[in-house]
């Protein structure tokens, strides 16, 4: 078998990638690289759906870049990433490494809560510095739109409270290593659904309960989120293409992914395109009967993409993977 003839404009990492990455999941994922190279440049734009804990996994390293680059046009994420950005942003210095984690006692883990360290896989998140700080706040911008009668999805939350610069003197990594803040300068578009489903919307619940906020109805909702989807997605797809890469399984890809056939048989606008590309990066096992193991050639059956839709699944870790493929697509 032979290798395609490496592009002579690639940067040492691509290079090796296209020298090494020969077969089985490594050559998938030259494949998925090329695809989405080959999708920005027919003139389509990508959409990157961040699941798991890829924002402490401190995945903005790469991913800022491609927002700044203009190589991503809409995310689509958890609650969780899009606030462990900013958690990591304002609080790194107090994390804490635990390599040794999978051999942590219970007595252990119990000792690290009580220190209020969150642990992540062998990351532990300090509740004060970061959770607590971006609680405080999270709290005043809330009330104060709630004030006005304002309505904001929780991702222009953060980009308010980013562009303040209310957070800047508690800086710990450089900012140009911040996704978030990327995406908040570029004024990116993010679809966060199943906010709820995290730290601060836990936190928002809470004040709903204390008191300290009245309406509920501040924070937009996932239903929202999917009603400008629809929208957006008309109106991008007018233009060219639209891709989705992948990482992980759950919400942040079952979500977004649902607006064609949604569109399609829904609200019959049968003249919508498929999705242009599809990529996934998972180790979820196929054949235990969930979304997230399932094979991509699956989601034709369900109006998602076409028998001629480039089509991708590398079972991989994502921290290995997705750095990799930002890489390749970079030209680094």
């Amino acid at each position: 078998m032979s290798q395609k003839k490496s592009n002579p404009c690639a940067g040492p990492v691509s290079a090796f990638i296209e020298h090494h990455f020969r077969h089985f999941n490594a050559a998938t994922l030259v494949d998925a690289a090329r695809g989405y190279r080959a999708l920005l440049d027919g003139g389509g734009r990508m959409m990157i759906c961040l699941a798991g804990a890829m924002s402490t996994a401190e995945l903005g390293l790469s991913l800022a870049e491609m927002i700044r680059r203009d190589k991503v046009h809409l995310i689509t994420c958890t609650g969780a990433n899009l606030e462990e950005d900013v958690f990591n942003l304002v609080a790194h210095d107090y994390y804490e490494r635990v390599p040794h984690y999978r051999h942590l006692s219970p007595k252990e883990e119990q000792g690290l809560l009580n220190r209020h360290l969150n642990r992540v896989t062998d990351t532990c998140i300090p509740e004060g510095e970061a959770m607590r700080r971006m609680e405080e706040g999270m709290l005043e911008v809330w009330k104060a739109a709630e004030k006005k009668g304002e309505r904001r999805f929780p991702h222009e939350f953060f980009y308010q409270i980013l562009r303040d610069g209310k957070y800047e003197k508690y800086y710990q990594i450089d900012p140009k290593d911040s996704w978030m803040l990327a995406a908040c300068e570029k004024n990116l578009p993010v679809v966060a659904p199943g906010w709820e489903d995290s730290t601060l919307g836990n936190m928002y619940a809470a004040a709903l309960i204390r008191g300290d906020l009245k309406n509920i109805h501040t924070v937009r909702t996932g239903i929202e989120y999917m009603t400008w989807l629809a929208d957006f997605y008309t109106q991008t797809t007018q233009k060219g293409p639209l891709g989705m890469f992948q990482i992980g399984g759950g919400i942040a890809g079952d979500f977004p992914i649902c607006v064609v056939p949604m569109l399609h048989q829904d609200l019959q606008r049968t003249g919508v395109p498929l999705w242009g590309y599809f990529c996934q990066i998972s180790d979820s096992t196929t054949s235990y009967g969930s979304y997230s193991g399932a094979v991509p050639n699956e989601k034709i059956t369900w109006g998602k993409l076409g028998v001629e839709t480039p089509k991708y699944i590398i079972e991989s870790d994502a921290t290995l993977v997705a750095p990799l493929i930002f890489a390749y697509v970079l030209g680094w």
